[in-house]
């Protein structure tokens, strides 16, 4: 396992941490553009959102050492 991914996963194990990734998360994953949303917004979002995947994926990654 990567180092860093350890590092994630104690970082957002915390409670300030999960409030900071459900921040993440609600700014990201949980918007919803509107259907006037010009092709930048919405490539703007996907880029947000899958930086947000990111993280929760090092943090997994970081949770379960194989």
């Amino acid at each position: 396992m990567n180092e860093i991914e350890k590092h994630y996963a104690r970082i957002f194990n915390t409670p300030s941490g999960k409030q900071v990734l459900n921040h993440l998360r609600s700014i990201t994953k949980e918007r919803v553009m509107g259907q006037n949303a010009s092709d930048d917004e919405l490539r703007w979002w996907a880029a947000q959102i899958a930086f947000v995947h990111q993280i929760e994926n090092l943090i997994k990654r970081g949770n379960n050492p194989t």
